[in-house]
């Protein structure tokens, strides 16, 4: 190899000079680029929805979308809005003489603008960097920052838009929520005003008191008209005398005590004048006639208690009565406490949902008022002094590793296509036989000739070189 650029070094010396001219001078003939660039920093509030991701992936997707945010046609046509470039008579002759007036001056524009940015995002973290890269300096600076602040103007828009939609949303379903509870309202106003109903609670425990007291009554009754019973059918048994009633009696009691008199004289006058003297018939018959008086004032007082038990049965069914109806109103009245309960129900769940609604519509309302961004200005784009392309010492080197290349190359390919003996090396591959030695005769030209002796049938082909 060595000895083949030995050979061919004049060839391979121009062969890279030519290229490394040729680098340099393309270099310093290009136009020279200028780019810009602006710092900003994204703010990410994380949803709480999402809040089981990972916080890395969250991120990078987070800034993935802003980068394609950024270089959004929407981005973009603010850019050309803002600057007023499709009014402008210079851009509008470029694109007529590069397009003829085909298609879009807006879509041209941002496909230009799009392919002259380039965003940057840094790492691990929210920080973006936007470039732009023209032929003057203060254009490319001027670009950047116009990105930058289309960019923000977006994210605003791209924030408020959708809370505009929800509180139109929730503005329609406030006022059907609205329309809700007020109709909850007047059918639990219309039902308290068809059943009198102004403080259930405080009536219900009026009547369940009332209902208690009848059932005291009516247990009380009901007492009464069991010992009435027994003492009518005591009244209408052969003890009808041993009742109190009876005993108590006065007139009976004084009869019982003539009577016995009666019965002691009876039995006086019997022992000594006997049974057929007439004081002793006399006695017997005012005795006969005292008891009959004593059965009868018997029965008076027994048939009262037949008619006490008459008049407590009638009272016991009365308060019974009574009870039954109390129970059913009773009954009645919580059933219409529970339906009113229901509607009460109602009415609270009504106005409940309205208050949710009212307080998204609310939130709703201040967002779609926002004008602040979450996207903040981290450093503005400034013109650059140095312009970005063409970079002469990188070309430089770039044209050198060219030349380099170009030269070996060439000097391979003309070696290729007259291929020489230089050194004994050189024959013994090329022939494939064996050396048998070497004769070198210097000569007053720094040049030696050499030579070649070799061995075997290829012996007639052996050739002298010099090197």
């Amino acid at each position: 190899m060595i000895s083949v650029l030995l050979a061919r070094k004049r060839i391979a010396l121009a062969v890279f000079l030519v290229s490394v001219v040729v680098v340099l001078g393309i270099s310093l003939l290009l136009p020279k680029q200028y780019t810009s660039t602006a710092s900003v920093v994204a703010d990410m509030r994380p949803d709480p929805i999402s809040a089981t991701l990972s916080p890395m992936s969250t991120n990078l997707a987070f800034v993935a979308t802003q980068i394609d945010v950024v270089k959004s046609d929407r981005v973009l046509f603010r850019v050309i809005k803002n600057l007023g470039l499709l009014e402008n008579p210079a851009i509008r002759k470029q694109w007529m003489d590069e397009e003829n007036g085909k298609g879009s001056m807006q879509v041209w524009l941002a496909e230009t603008f799009k392919r002259r940015v380039d965003i940057t995002p840094s790492r691990e973290s929210n920080v973006i960097n936007i470039s732009y890269t023209a032929p003057d300096a203060a254009f490319a600076a001027g670009m950047a920052n116009a990105i930058v602040q289309a960019y923000m103007q977006t994210s605003v828009e791209l924030r408020v838009e959708p809370a505009k939609q929800y509180a139109s949303f929730f503005d329609s379903r406030a006022k059907e929520a609205r329309e809700a509870v007020e109709a909850a309202q007047a059918k639990l106003s219309a039902f308290q005003n068809s059943h009198g109903l102004l403080a259930t609670d405080e009536r219900l425990d009026i009547e369940n008191a009332r209902l208690n007291e009848l059932s005291s009554q009516m247990v009380q009754m009901q007492a009464i008209s069991a010992e009435s019973g027994s003492r009518k059918t005591q009244a209408q048994g052969s003890q009808a005398d041993r009742m109190q009633e009876v005993i108590g009696n006065p007139l009976i009691a004084g009869l019982k005590a003539d009577m016995v008199r009666g019965e002691a004289r009876l039995e006086e006058l019997s022992a000594k004048l006997g049974d057929r003297h007439p004081q002793v018939v006399e006695i017997k018959a005012n005795i006969a006639e005292l008891r009959s008086k004593i059965e009868q004032e018997t029965k008076k007082v027994t048939s009262s208690v037949g008619l006490a038990n008459t008049i407590h049965l009638q009272r016991d069914s009365v308060v019974r009565a009574d009870l039954e109806a109390q129970r059913a109103k009773v009954m009645k009245l919580k059933s219409t406490r529970d339906e009113g309960q229901v509607l009460a129900r109602e009415v609270e769940n009504a106005q409940r949902t309205y208050d949710v609604v009212m307080q998204r519509q609310t939130q709703s309302s201040i967002e779609s008022q926002a004008t602040q961004s979450s996207i903040s200005v981290l450093g503005e784009a400034l013109p650059p002094n140095e312009p970005s392309s063409p970079k002469l010492l990188l070309n430089t080197v770039l044209g050198i590793l060219l030349g380099i290349l170009l030269a070996l190359a060439c000097a391979l390919t003309l070696e290729a296509m007259d291929a020489r003996v230089r050194n004994a090396t050189d024959a013994v591959e090329l022939l494939g036989v064996p050396l048998m030695g070497v004769m070198l005769s210097p000569h007053k030209s720094k040049r030696s000739t050499y030579s070649l002796a070799i061995a075997g049938p290829a012996a007639g082909r052996g050739k002298s070189g010099g090197g």
